[in-house]
């Protein structure tokens, strides 16, 4: 119950900033600089202490399940900021050409979206399998699950900060 509060509070800190956001930017220079300003924030604010925290809460591991577990997070948090670091490459890519668009260029980004979420895919099946080593199952799908709860909270804040694509005129 208070993990579903921790992230309730979350998403409706999330959800605040979203209400604020004008998506209407003409100058690419300028959309790229929010859109570069805003997922930083995310990136760089204390998500990663609050994510820890939220994890902590929904696992109530004992001793040595936390002993097991946390190394194993750490790593997979490390490899997930690698992704995360590609996927603002993706936004930044996106917002320098939004205005000006063309079907190879849309084609090129969706390519290595796609691409990222097999990588996000691939990354859970390998961590999944190195946690069920070390703790029983029924805590890994813990894990799982709130790690996408958390994420998709995440890719909201993100993709809200994004225009909606349009054809180039």
């Amino acid at each position: 119950m208070r993990t579903r509060l921790t992230i309730a509070v979350l998403a409706l800190t999330v959800a605040t900033g979203l209400w604020a956001q004008n998506k209407t930017v003409q100058d690419p220079a300028e959309s790229r600089e929010l859109n570069d300003q805003a997922y930083i924030r995310l990136l760089r604010t204390d998500l990663k202490a609050k994510r820890e925290q939220i994890i902590k809460e929904a696992m109530q591991l004992n001793d040595q399940q936390a002993a097991a577990f946390w190394p194993i997070y750490r790593e997979y948090s490390a490899e997930q900021t690698k992704l995360g670091d590609e996927k603002l490459a993706i936004v930044n890519d996106y917002a320098q050409n939004f205005l000006t668009m063309s079907n190879e260029k849309a084609d090129q980004l969706a390519q290595k979206v796609m691409a990222l979420d097999d990588a996000r895919i691939a990354l859970k099946k390998k961590y999944y399998q190195l946690m069920k080593k070390a703790l029983p199952a029924i805590l890994v799908v813990r894990f799982f699950q709130v790690e996408n709860q958390i994420q998709l909270v995440v890719d909201l804040q993100i993709a809200s900060n994004l225009p909606i694509i349009e054809e180039a005129q």
